[in-house]
């Protein structure tokens, strides 16, 4: 069922991202710190995406497929955002790796899939929490 609680969850983290661009640049002093507590709220569905996906027993291949997907755009989306404002090459460089592995990964898992080896690289817990710490330091 395409409009569950979960993906409902993932579609909002999707709508947030144009969002999150928009105040990222209009220039009032809240603008920003207001764009990165959307980015906060917006990894908090991701959390949550998931837990209600399991608990109420709502799981599906839409949700499967889309919650990874925005991930990466949240993701590379901030770090664009964040390169937009700091172009000292440390900042691009670590920005273009982590864009990098992002799309690396979709890759081999797109590519695992084919030779019916998908589980080998499924997502873990270890993996989520990953994620939360990277999205905290992209604020």
């Amino acid at each position: 069922m395409p409009w569950n609680l979960p993906n409902t969850l993932t579609w909002l983290r999707i709508a947030a991202i144009p969002l999150i661009v928009l105040l990222f640049f209009l220039p009032y002093p809240w603008a920003s710190p207001a764009s990165g507590l959307l980015f906060a709220a917006a990894g908090i569905t991701d959390s949550l995406d998931g837990y209600f996906a399991r608990r109420l027993g709502q799981t599906s291949r839409l949700g499967a497929f889309l919650d990874p997907v925005a991930d990466k755009l949240i993701v590379a989306v901030a770090l664009v955002l964040i390169v937009s404002r700091d172009t000292r090459p440390l900042i691009v460089l670590t920005a273009a790796v982590i864009i990098g592995r992002e799309i690396t990964i979709s890759a081999l898992r797109e590519w695992m899939a084919e030779i019916g080896q998908r589980r080998k690289v499924a997502v873990s817990q270890l993996g989520k929490v990953k994620t939360i710490l990277r999205s905290w330091g992209c604020r």
